[in-house]
């Protein structure tokens, strides 16, 4: 069975598979680093308008805290990842703890760290020393980074919302206090990529290049100043490559939480002392 590792190629297959593996039965830009200005942001009253424009207006708190949860799902197997960390968006810079299920090809948690269109993973592979990172450019994973790792980074899940092409206001709901306006619609991760720009939009690129359902389900859920505080994003890929059969199919459910906004987020590259080099014939599995 294929296993949850960094390779170039397998990554996203690989976060796909090594969850089936756990038994369970039934796999960055984003976020502006501007100042906060003088004027307060302010939800816009247009739907389409309020969801494109919540990446820019989050990455204007500085920082952001998260929670994720990623769902693999296949006509024969569901797994579910979860995790923790958060995201500078002045440093643009996150770091996430994914707990992996029982199973797994890798045991623990995976580290990662991520930058526009750089990943460091830790603890990612049998063949990568304890305590090792391995470095990646989201070039070379399918999927951009967006679902193999087993979280989609808080960067990539907002800039991806600025590719939104259909946006429907569903209603208000109140969240630990807070008024939150649901938005309902589709996004095109092409146009997110393009939006975004620089190395932040490789990720997304990438994924609009893999995944087979190129109008991607969204659901985000934004505040009176405009801040996104959840969304949940549906990918979709073949799992057997290159096959349009919907038996062939795997969707992967990414939703990302966002609080404690303007709190310090502690996020810094790995030394390069710290950094594995692979072989270039080299497979971490």
């Amino acid at each position: 069975m294929p296993r949850l590792r960094p390779a170039a190629g397998a990554a996203l297959l690989a976060a796909v598979l090594a969850a089936g593996a756990a038994g369970c039965s039934g796999g960055s830009g984003g976020g502006s680093s501007d100042q906060q200005s003088s004027v307060p942001d302010k939800l816009a009253a247009d739907p389409l308008t309020a969801v494109r424009g919540a990446a820019d207006i989050t990455g204007r708190t500085g920082s952001a805290h998260t929670a994720t949860e990623l769902v693999t799902e296949s006509a024969e197997k569901k797994a579910s990842f979860s995790g923790s960390g958060g995201y500078d968006y002045v440093k643009r810079i996150g770091r996430l703890e994914v707990q992996v299920p029982p199973g797994a090809a890798t045991t623990g948690k995976i580290v990662e760290v991520v930058l526009p269109g750089t990943v460091y993973l830790q603890n990612s592979g049998a063949k990568v020393p304890e305590g090792k990172w391995v470095k990646l450019d989201v070039r070379q994973l399918p999927d951009g980074n967006l679902v193999s790792s087993g979280a989609t980074d808080p960067a990539s899940a907002a800039g991806a919302l600025r590719g939104a092409q259909k946006a429907e206001a569903v209603g208000t709901e109140t969240v630990d206090g807070v008024a939150l306006h649901h938005y309902r619609g589709t996004l095109d991760l092409s146009k997110a990529a393009d939006a975004t720009g620089g190395r932040g939009g490789d990720g997304l690129r990438m994924g609009a290049q893999t995944f087979t359902v190129k109008e991607v389900p969204y659901d985000a859920w934004l505040d009176d100043q405009g801040r996104l505080h959840k969304v949940v994003e549906v990918f979709t890929f073949a799992g057997v490559a290159g096959s349009k059969e919907p038996k062939d199919q795997v969707k992967v459910t990414s939703t990302t939480t966002l609080s404690d906004f303007g709190k310090a987020v502690e996020a810094a590259e790995p030394p390069a002392s710290d950094i594995y080099q692979m072989k270039p014939s080299e497979s971490p599995k």
